[in-house]
């Protein structure tokens, strides 16, 4: 197993929770109030926003050339993912300007803080393990929700974005965050380490479930 799949079977309880929570199974199967994916993804828009100072945060706690690199690309994807949320916010007549007016939701400060204080506390490998239930569970769940294939999303009312995160092009951001994730572990992950590191993580899927709920809450 790589260090991520340790770390998910040592926080199993949390991690299901996050990745089988309610908002995820009404997602895949297109009965989601669109008023709760509309609130999650302009909250996500903002959470965004943070997690890219979390991998600018990794730049600057970095201390060789690759580990700079990893950051840079990163926050590259992190960019990116903000322009799925700003296009789908467009079609229901959210523009740039009002996603960056909205105050964040706590669930969103709860999240994103922790993700942040994480990295300042520690090192690159207690950030990343913060990082990495959203990073790699995202590819988990679009996955999971495309498992007949992307074609078979075109007339789903959220196909585009799960089509977005089971593509080619955000599986690949998990892979090298998985690969990055043992590359870090392989240097600085010692036994008196690790209860603390699953804490993290067992911390950041539970926030991550925290996050779906403020969706449904929102419809409700």
């Amino acid at each position: 197993m790589d260090t991520f799949e340790r770390l998910r079977d040592a926080a199993a309880a949390e991690w299901s929770a996050y990745v089988d929570h309610e908002f995820v199974r009404r997602l895949g199967d297109g009965t989601l109030p669109e008023a709760a994916f509309r609130a999650y993804l302009v909250q996500d828009y903002l959470f965004l926003i943070q997690f890219a100072r979390a991998y600018a945060l990794a730049a600057y706690k970095s201390r060789t050339p690759a580990d700079i690199r990893a950051a840079q690309a990163g926050l590259a994807a992190i960019l990116d993912e903000t322009e799925l949320h700003v296009r789908l916010c467009a079609r229901w007549g959210i523009d740039a300007q009002a996603l960056n007016a909205t105050s964040e939701h706590r669930a969103t400060v709860a999240y994103t803080r922790f993700v942040l204080d994480c990295g300042a506390a520690g090192d690159l490998l207690d950030l990343h393990v913060a990082l990495s239930p959203c990073v790699v569970g995202y590819a988990v769940i679009g996955r999971g929700l495309a498992d007949q294939g992307t074609a078979a999303l075109t007339d789903h009312p959220y196909g585009e974005w799960i089509a977005d995160y089971a593509g080619e092009g955000y599986q690949a951001v998990a892979t090298r965050a998985r690969a990055h994730l043992d590359d870090l572990a392989a240097r600085s992950l010692t036994e008196a380490r690790w209860p603390d590191l699953v804490a993290t993580f067992a911390a950041a899927s539970r926030l991550e479930a925290d996050f779906w709920q403020m969706g449904l809450d929102a419809a409700s």
